[in-house]
C-alpha cells in the first residue's frame, strides 16, 4: 500500500464511519415543505428522513462554494494564461536567438 492510498485511508475512513453513524441517528422522517405560505396544508411536501435533508444541504452547500471559489479565482486563471502565453513567446525568441548566434561566423582574427 503506497503511502497516498495510506493518507487516503486515514482521512477516508473516519469520514465514512461520522457519515454512516450521522445517518443511523437520523433516520425519523421529517416532512420537508416547500410551500412558505401554507404550515398546515402544503401545496408541494415531502417526506424523507431526517439525514436525507442534512446530506443534501451539505452537498448544496459545497457545490455552491466551489462555483464561488471556481468564479473568484477567474481572474487568476486569465493572468495565468497570459502569462504562458508571454513564456512561450519569450521562448521560442530565445530559440531563434540560439539558432540565429550559431549559423553566425565569428569574426577572423
Amino acid at each position: 500500500m503506497t503511502v497516498k492510498r495510506f493518507v487516503k485511508f486515514l482521512v477516508l475512513a473516519p469520514v465514512a464511519v461520522v457519515i454512516v453513524l450521522l445517518a443511523v441517528a437520523n433516520r425519523a422522517p421529517v416532512e420537508l415543505s416547500f410551500d412558505p405560505f401554507s404550515r398546515t396544508e402544503p401545496a408541494l411536501a415531502v417526506t424523507v428522513p431526517f439525514f436525507v435533508v442534512i446530506f443534501a444541504a451539505v452537498m448544496l452547500g459545497v457545490l455552491v462554494g466551489g462555483i464561488a471559489a471556481w468564479l473568484a479565482q477567474g481572474k487568476h486563471r486569465k493572468a495565468e494564461k497570459r502569462y504562458r502565453r508571454e513564456a512561450d513567446r519569450w521562448r521560442s525568441e530565445a530559440e531563434q536567438l540560439r539558432g540565429a548566434a550559431g549559423r553566425a561566423a565569428l569574426p577572423k582574427v
